[in-house]
């Protein structure tokens, strides 16, 4: 009874403290840290029984790395393993070895400095991931940045905790150092063999029950037992649920394993942050006041630095590294788990535990508003001269040398698959132009194919002039940055006040500030895919052709803000005719404005124009199956062609057009 009492008290209260949140427009696990410090016993004292709030830490976090091991992909490390072992490898050892140092050198033991730099190594993926989330930055530069580094730093927790405990002893032996990573190796082979066959056979046979409450049990009890048996070799249950997740991930029942589980991802974190922050002592943090201001301010200027450095090391721009370092300047939610870990083997006390979890507290509660000023405050710093000549971010694009003797051409931001199709399709048609790009490793390679392509920044006005924008006909942002798609048209349109600029974004509600800024035309991708998706509907019903593009231009002459209104027939052509593969079918309205509308198939002669035929013609509820040549088309007429998808292409043009010849005969 009174553990049920404790549950209720709990997301009772998170859940009126959260929906303050939502309306703050504040992150929910900033709500649940603030509601664990008000309700626990070092704030007002709802809940005194810290043993209690203890073990539903120890839940909380089991339920939230099983989660994170379902999400956790091998595919999806590997194709970041520039970016995850690069700067996040470069990023934790730093700060790992940079804390310890100077931890060391004001008086902490050494293995309380260690422990201290790996704690505060790690960032926060949970409270991250959705902010980058929320504010659709994750498929940014600095989004996949961060997400990179975040793999990482998640990975880092599972050789953190084999290695914490042997701090704990007077000495380190090679012996117990080689048993434990022989348990993590025997670990890890147990995973590999029951992903690849006890498990999915396990699972195949709970699928054959067709019973979702017997599967959902049969995941909550793999990752429970997994955990228990991690840790009875000595590992934490933790580490245990991290590869249950990891185990139910790899097999092929992982999507509904996901669709199940994940749900109640919210709850788990929520148990696992209002438990955190239930622990936290107001009285040390009142009596510490100076020493947790010195370790955040310690934490921040660190986590910066390196996870910066880890940017432009492995050669991402500067402005895009700082946003980054900004964004993970917090200590992450395992840190906490592994600060449990060392205060339970004593090489924490309890005074140190508390000052860290505060400032850990704090720099989460901060991350929020951080990452809000994040762009402006980069925009800032790089337009500083002694960091742009301290970092010599200009030396590889200066010594490019850029266009300085085009004219009209057409600048491209960004060559994802968008910049590459309009980069081709460009080149056949002859027209000039120049390409920008951050990514080092694109820049170098198509450098080697002939492209015009340049490395830079293109938020930098010397950058953009030095691709002759001033001289261009035609700009276009392709890239997926927001805040870096606004400052370029801003600059861009100040620079060149005739520029045609078009810019691809990927949501509506950022067309009007867009145009407001200068752009010319701002295609929204969700609304390109929702055009497509109903062009493809309306053509399986056998909408005509020319109806449908009504409805596509009238959205986009409205900026997408509606969709016009078009009179649709309420009845079409009901056959197709199904013959070969290469011959396809289409129908065409024949409206009160038609140039084809009175002359007859004879007089419009559409087959020796363009090879397309008409083989039927549907008037009201009658159809006319191979009209004769002296038919007369008129208003409300659907006309069936048939012919090779370019003769198709060809009619429908020429009957739109009215540019037909009429013959008669005599």
């Amino acid at each position: 009874m009174e553990f049920l009492k404790l549950i209720v008290i709990i997301f009772g209260v998170s859940l009126l403290v959260v929906m303050l949140f939502h309306r703050l427009r504040l992150p929910s696990i900033i709500g649940f840290l603030i509601s664990g410090i008000i309700i626990g016993p070092h704030g007002i004292g709802i809940i005194k029984d810290t043993h209690a709030i203890e073990t539903l830490a120890e839940i909380g976090v089991i339920l939230l790395l099983f989660t994170v091991g379902i999400e956790f992909s091998l595919e999806k490390l590997l194709r970041m393993k520039k970016v995850v072992l690069g700067a996040g490898l470069i990023q934790v050892v730093s700060a790992i070895l940079l804390s310890s140092l100077l931890s060391y050198a004001v008086g902490l033991s050494l293995k309380t400095s260690l422990l201290f730099g790996a704690l505060i190594s790690l960032s926060s993926t949970a409270i991250v991931l959705k902010l980058f989330s929320d504010r659709a930055e994750l498929d940014t530069p600095h989004g996949r940045l961060g997400t990179g580094i975040l793999i990482f730093q998640d990975l880092c927790v599972v050789p953190f905790m084999l290695f914490i405990p042997l701090l704990s002893g007077e000495e380190v032996r090679i012996t117990e150092i080689f048993i434990k990573l022989s348990k993590a190796v025997f670990i890890i082979l147990m995973v590999l063999l029951s992903a690849r066959w006890l498990v999915p056979f396990i699972l195949y046979q709970i699928v054959k029950t067709k019973s979702r409450e017997l599967f959902i049990t049969s995941i909550i009890v793999i990752c429970l037992g997994i955990a228990f048996i991690t840790s009875r070799f000595g590992l934490s249950f933790a580490l245990g649920a991290f590869i249950a997740g990891l185990i139910i991930s790899e097999s092929e029942y992982s999507h509904q394993a996901t669709a199940d589980i994940l749900p109640f991802k919210e709850s788990f974190m929520a148990l696992f942050f209002i438990s955190i922050g239930m622990l936290m002592d107001m009285e040390v943090l009142s009596g510490n006041c100076l020493n947790i201001a010195l370790t955040i301010l310690f934490i921040i200027i660190l986590k910066i630095i390196t996870t910066t450095g880890a940017g432009i090391i492995i050669g991402k721009p500067l402005r895009t590294s700082i946003i980054t370092g900004l964004a993970l300047f917090q200590v992450g939610e395992f840190s906490f788990v592994l600060a449990n870990q060392a205060r339970a083997l004593n090489l924490m006390s309890f005074e140190f535990y508390q000052i860290f979890l505060s400032s850990a507290v704090i720099t989460m509660l901060l991350t929020p508003f951080t990452i809000i000023f994040a762009p402006a405050l980069s925009g800032f710093l790089t337009g500083s001269n002694i960091i742009r000549r301290a970092l010599r971010i200009k030396k590889f694009s200066e010594s490019e040398g850029y266009p300085r003797k085009k004219h009209d051409h057409v600048v491209i931001i960004g060559f994802g698959l968008n910049g590459r199709n309009l980069a081709r399709v460009l080149r056949e048609a002859g027209i000039p132009y120049v390409i920008l790009d951050m990514n080092i490793d694109t820049v170098m390679e198509m450098k080697k194919r002939g492209e015009p392509i340049y490395y830079g920044d293109g938020t930098s006005k010397e950058i953009l002039e030095k691709l002759g924008v001033k001289r261009a006909k035609i700009l276009v942002i392709a890239i997926s940055d927001p805040v870096s798609t606004r400052a370029i048209v801003s600059i861009a349109r100040q620079e060149n006040p005739s520029l045609f600029i078009i810019v691809r974004t990927r949501y509506v509600i950022e067309v009007d500030e867009l145009k407001k800024l200068g752009a010319d035309e701002v295609i929204p991708e969700e609304f390109e895919t929702s055009i497509e998706i109903f062009s493809r509907v309306l053509h399986k019903y056998n909408v005509p052709r020319n109806v449908i593009f009504e409805f596509i231009e009238g959205i986009r002459r409205d900026s997408y803000s509606a969709l016009r209104k078009v009179e649709l027939p309420q009845r079409h052509l009901a056959e197709r005719v199904d013959i070969l593969k290469i011959i396809e079918t289409e129908t065409f309205l024949i409206k009160d404005t038609s140039p084809a509308k009175g002359h007859s198939i004879k007089e419009l002669n559409l087959r020796a124009q363009t090879g397309a035929s008409i083989i039927a013609i549907q008037r009201g509820d009658e159809i006319f199956q191979n009209p004769s040549p002296d038919f007369v088309l008129q208003d409300g007429d659907i006309v069936l062609l048939i012919g090779k998808r370019s003769d198709i292409e060809k009619a429908i043009e020429y009957l739109d057009s009215g540019s037909f010849v009429i013959s008669k005969y005599h």
